[in-house]
């Protein structure tokens, strides 16, 4: 029976492979990639992960706590012109869910834009002076034996 399997292919076993002239030789990656798992729900992981990110609440500051910013940030005002380094912390709020996440930095204060509400950093970014918590200073020094 063996002999018979080898001699009835015989006559095609040793012509060269056929390539078509209409369509272009499809590469082994893209011949693989017809096997490759259909995802039928796309984006499910990515929904998957963003549920799961944590993000914190923004924490409802006192009034006590809100007159001792709005005095630093007067004394930040009054030494606009040195470029006053301070260290922010402050809440970030989350773009696609509720809720954020608290930030601190330490830069050069270039102004405070009143209009826009903002600290202006010298390196151009911007903090929302209604998202401060905490503000700290060399500036500061003694300032809480002068608050109530």
């Amino acid at each position: 029976m063996a002999d018979r399997t080898e001699h009835q292919y015989e006559d095609i076993i040793h012509l060269p492979h056929h390539q078509s002239a209409k369509r272009p030789h499809m590469s082994n990656y893209d011949r693989a990639a017809q096997f490759s798992p259909f995802a039928a729900l796309t984006g499910y992981d990515a929904a998957v992960k963003e549920s799961a990110r944590l993000t914190e609440d923004k924490l409802e500051l006192d009034d006590d706590t809100r007159a001792e910013l709005d005095e630093k940030l007067q004394i930040i005002l009054k030494n606009i012109s040195s470029n006053p380094k301070v260290t922010v912390t402050y809440f970030r709020p989350d773009e696609k869910k509720n809720g954020g996440t608290y930030v601190t930095v330490t830069g050069y204060v270039k102004k405070i834009d009143t209009y826009r509400h903002e600290l202006v950093m010298t390196d151009k970014s911007t903090i929302p002076t209604n998202q401060i918590s905490k503000m700290e200073s060399d500036l500061f020094r003694g300032l809480s034996m002068l608050l109530p």
